[in-house]
Formats: C-alpha cells, sequence, structure tokens
C-alpha cells in the first residue's frame, strides 16, 4: 500500500536549511514558526531520526539529516522538471540560475557568457558566487559550479570540460634582476614562492623534462594565499615567483610584464570543468548556460 505521507514535509525541511533557520524559513514560505517547527517535528517523528541539532541561535544538520536533505533537494528538482516539461516551460529558462565560479576565469571567460545569457533569458536571475573555496553542490544549493583542477575527485556529478590551459611559472623582470633567473627547478628553494592554499600540497611543486624525468620541489613560501589574484599583483611588483595557470596570466606574458620560467621543461595541464548534479533531465536553465559556454569560451 502506498505511503500517503511520503512527501509530508519535504519542503518545510528544504526551506529550513536552505535559509538556515525556522524564523526565515517561515517567511519564506508564508508560514509561521510553529507551523514550520511542527512540520519539522512530524517529519522527524515518521522517519525515526534527527534531521536537525538545534539551538537557540543556530541549526545544523545531522549526519542522517544531510544525507535526506541531499535527496530532497533532488527530489524536488526532479519533480520541478516534471512540471516544466508538462507545462512546456522547459522551452523558455525561468527561476534562478545559482553558480559558482573562480573568480579571475569568471571575469575574463565568463562575463560574456552572463551578459548573454542575461539578455537571452529575461526570466533568469543569476545567483553567482565567485570564489575558489570548496563547494557542496548539492548541500549548498548550486546547479552549476565551474572549477580549474588537474584531476577530478570521485563525484557522482556530471562533468564537462569547457577549458584546457599550461601551468606556467612565472615572476617579473624585477624580480630577477634583483635575484637571478633560476635555471633548474631545484634552485627555487632558494628563491620566495607564492603558493595556492586551496591545493593539498601547495608548497611542492613537481616538474618533468623532455625526457620524462620528474623533479619534487619543496618551494620556500614567502607568501600563503587563497586569492590567485592577491598573489599575482605581488608577483607583478616584484616580490616572488608564481605557478598559475597560463589563463590568468595571457595579458601578463604578451606585454613582457612576467616572464616564463623553465621554458625548456613539459608544461603540466589544468582543465576547467563545469560540474551540476547527475539528473535524468538537465533544466534548461542550466542545458542553455552549458550551451552558451561551447559557444563564446575559447575550445580547449
Amino acid at each position: 500500500m502506498a505511503n500517503n505521507r511520503l512527501f509530508d514535509g519535504i519542503t518545510v525541511f528544504v526551506q529550513v536549511v536552505k535559509c538556515g533557520g525556522f524564523g526565515a524559513a517561515a517567511e519564506a514560505t508564508g508560514h509561521s514558526n510553529s507551523y514550520v517547527s511542527k512540520e519539522i517535528a512530524k517529519l522527524e517523528s515518521r522517519l525515526g531520526v534527527r534531521l536537525l541539532n538545534r539551538t537557540t541561535r543556530s541549526i545544523a544538520l545531522t549526519p542522517e539529516g544531510k544525507t535526506y536533505y541531499q535527496e530532497c533537494v533532488q527530489l524536488i528538482s526532479d519533480a520541478e522538471q516534471a512540471v516544466a516539461e508538462i507545462t512546456q516551460s522547459t522551452v523558455e529558462p525561468k527561476g534562478t540560475l545559482k553558480v559558482s565560479c573562480p573568480v579571475w576565469f569568471g571575469k575574463q571567460y565568463l562575463a560574456d557568457v552572463f551578459t548573454t545569457y542575461l539578455s537571452r533569458y529575461p526570466e533568469v536571475t543569476l545567483d553567482l558566487d565567485m570564489s575558489d573555496k570548496p563547494i557542496d553542490v548539492i548541500a549548498d544549493g548550486y546547479d552549476l559550479v565551474i572549477r580549474a583542477t588537474a584531476k577530478l575527485d570521485d563525484s557522482s556529478l556530471i562533468c564537462k570540460r569547457i577549458y584546457s590551459s599550461r601551468i606556467c611559472t612565472v615572476a617579473s623582470k624585477q624580480y630577477l634582476k634583483v635575484y637571478g633567473y633560476p635555471q633548474h627547478p631545484s634552485e627555487l628553494s632558494a628563491h620566495s614562492c607564492f603558493c595556492y592554499t586551496n591545493l593539498k600540497k601547495f608548497n611542492v611543486w613537481e616538474y618533468r623534462d623532455k625526457a620524462g624525468n620528474k623533479t619534487l620541489v619543496e618551494v620556500q613560501q614567502r607568501v600563503l594565499s587563497n586569492s590567485t589574484e592577491m598573489s599575482l599583483a605581488l608577483v607583478d611588483n616584484g616580490l616572488g615567483i608564481i605557478r598559475v595557470p597560463e589563463f590568468y596570466i595571457e595579458a601578463q606574458l604578451q606585454s613582457g610584464e612576467l616572464t616564463l620560467l623553465f621554458d625548456d621543461y613539459i608544461f603540466p595541464e589544468i582543465d576547467v570543468y563545469a560540474l551540476y548534479p547527475t539528473r535524468k533531465h538537465v533544466a534548461s536553465k542550466v542545458s542553455c548556460f552549458l550551451d552558451l559556454i561551447t559557444e563564446i569560451v575559447t575550445p580547449f
């Protein structure tokens, strides 16, 4: 016999998590605080588990709550997609597209995509998170995340490669004039280096020569930062050496502001991916955005 109460409380639960509290969820759903609280209590009672840990100031998902939340978000998305298909609203994207992408890549390569997307689809609102920080696509409610990585972690997410770039080691002419030009990667241990802390082994730089020989260098960490943009500004001012994807520094290389080091070595590649939740039917607001990236962004 079907469980007629299977979906009771799910939308309220998801709103509580997304809004970060009962009061905000009540305002978002048009209900009272007591109604929201009772719905969560009934849902927990029916499931036989605690979904949320509550204090007077905040809420937090329990491990069981996090798992259930991820499934509920997908369930609601699938239901909305089904309604959209029946009403044929998928012809024209609507709603909010929540996207996270690195600041520099977004400014350099996606500004035209965002502009065209907003102009072409006036009924879509963009919710943009410009950062390099790790994102839980499903739990944080993102439709699409853009990330640059040399190796993707195993994931249930769908991955679409949209760009590739060399990883370059560079310094300003000012720095090289004062501190000397390293001829071999091993000499980096005597130089001031800028390390990107979002990498697992940010202070160990790997190089391969054209014969395939590998060199691992534990660099001297002059600056640790999770902002490539800030680090590059300091490197431009002659303060050290940095290792970054080429898409960050194309203009400086062309102008001669930065000098490419170790150009007789093999440059490793880094790929830029669009990541989005696995689902049977991709929402038109997502698929149209992906189509625009393919159309506008320079091919890898």
